[in-house]
């Protein structure tokens, strides 16, 4: 195949617009929704909200520095060129583990909705073609990936718009043909309060919610690889908010609306299935089937698609092999691509044969990554925005609210919410496995990227500041 120059811009406006929205809708709502209920109630809003909140200053740092320099290693690049070429290394490593291992987790929960559907093809034939079908739609070209993400994306968001109206329709008792006894507000404070279990379970709320927010920052990967960069992280970060806001919150008030937060069916059937029996809406288990395996081929496609060009980043960077930089004649970045699935493919071999051992250890050890990037975004943005107002101010099209001062509470949250993991200790997966497993794969990854960084002292050329097509400048 003839090699590329460099990753091309394939992805349109309604392509990035799509990925933008879909990005925080994840599997994680529809399936890990049901436990936060459970645990605080009505009060989980509380823990969404303050989730949410997290996310969209989050979000605006990294929207500054991107829309200042798009680029397809976004956050792992402006770490590089802030913090220092250790960061950008071991935040990107570590960003790609994260998602190599959701590819796994997501490819084997795809494969136990279809094997309900045709049992005739076992679970992991189901997983092994899932798998060989995304790989290859994001190996014809970005613009392939940007279509189906499109439609997958739309998929998600008409169900979950249509559930959310149809839900607000019953509680106000004007859904035609149903009659919803127990839907109304009142259940928001009627069995038990808003906080039945008290004002604590907010936090622990937060720890079962926090991990559905992760994939929001894709559309500053993908913006790289778009006509107009600068407009679609402008847009995208802009946005932000009313995502969060609808999507999460209105469709979480919507169900502890429907039903009681302590029904038993909440837990046994899935939050938003319960919600749609309790409408008498037949065949509700089998149309959030769907929508969920809808859900986790987005997940995988955006999975694969993010982790293959964070490597091809870091290929670029002089911190992967030389080869994860190369490209395709329509600008595919085939290496990296391909490096990642047979990470994600291992990965899936691990979870059937030593799901409770290696795979879960996999798991655990990537479960608090999305809160270090969050942590890496913060203190890149203190320095990053000091060097975009003096090399190039124009260039400050989207501004963090309140800097500095909004930008170190958002980062003393973050690590509030790491010390208070420390104290879950229940279960295999507990909030302390996870962060002192995540902890101690992090420290690897650093003694690895400053062993690499004495080691090639005074070698190794400033990282490149222009990616796609030579026509993104830098900061």
């Amino acid at each position: 195949m003839t090699p590329g120059s460099g990753l091309q811009a394939g992805l349109k406006n309604r392509h990035l617009s799509m990925i933008a929205i879909g990005g925080v809708i994840g599997a994680g709502l529809f399936v890990g929704s049901s436990s936060g209920i459970a645990t605080a109630g009505p009060g989980i809003l509380l823990s969404y909200a303050l989730v949410g909140t997290l996310v969209v200053l989050v979000m605006r740092m990294l929207g500054e520095m991107s829309a200042a320099n798009p680029t397809s290693g976004s956050f792992s690049a402006h770490a590089d060129r802030a913090l220092g070429r250790w960061a950008g290394f071991s935040i990107g490593w570590l960003y790609w583990f994260f998602w190599v291992v959701v590819l796994a987790v997501e490819a084997t929960a795809g494969a136990k909705i279809l094997e309900g559907w045709i049992p005739a093809v076992p679970q992991w034939g189901w997983a092994l073609i899932v798998m060989v079908v995304l790989t290859a739609t994001n190996l014809v070209s970005v613009g392939s990936y940007g279509e189906f993400e499109f439609w997958f994306a739309g998929i998600k968001v008409v169900a979950i718009g249509a559930f959310i109206v149809v839900g607000l329709l019953a509680i106000f008792g004007v859904l035609p043909g149903v009659h919803a006894d127990q839907a109304s507000f009142s259940n928001l404070t009627s069995h038990g309060g808003f906080l039945p279990h008290g004002p604590g379970t907010i936090l622990t709320g937060v720890l079962l919610v926090v991990f559905s927010f992760m994939g929001s920052e894709i559309a500053t990967l993908a913006a790289g690889e778009s006509e107009d960069p600068q407009r679609a992280v402008t847009k995208s970060t802009n946005s932000i908010i009313w995502r969060i806001g609808v999507f999460y919150l209105g469709s979480i008030l919507v169900v502890v609306s429907l039903v009681p937060w302590n029904d038993p069916s909440i837990k046994d059937k899935g939050s938003y299935v319960a919600a749609l029996d309790s409408l008498g809406i037949a065949h509700a288990g089998e149309i959030m089937n769907f929508i969920v395996l809808t859900s986790v081929l987005s997940c995988l496609n955006s999975g694969l698609y993010t982790a293959s060009r964070m490597a091809f980043s870091l290929g670029q960077r002089g911190d992967a092999p030389k080869a994860f930089a190369r490209t395709t004649s329509r600008g595919v970045p085939m290496t990296a691509i391909l490096a990642s699935v047979v990470f994600g493919f291992v990965a899936v071999f691990f979870n059937y044969k030593f799901p409770s051992s290696v795979f879960l250890f996999l798991v655990n050890s990537s479960g608090a990554v999305a809160l270090f990037v969050w942590l890496v975004i913060c203190f890149s943005q203190l320095r990053m925005r000091k060097i975009i107002q003096r090399e190039a101010p124009e260039k400050l099209v989207v501004k963090m609210w309140l800097y500095p001062y909004l930008t170190w509470a958002t980062a003393g949250l973050i690590v509030f919410v790491l010390g208070y993991m420390l104290t879950d200790t229940k279960g295999e997966s507990s909030g302390r496995t996870t962060v002192l497993l995540s902890l101690m794969v992090a420290a690897v990854v650093l003694v690895i990227a400053f062993v690499k960084q004495k080691v090639t002292a005074g070698r190794v050329p400033d990282a490149p500041a222009v990616e796609v097509n030579d026509k993104v400048p830098t900061a």
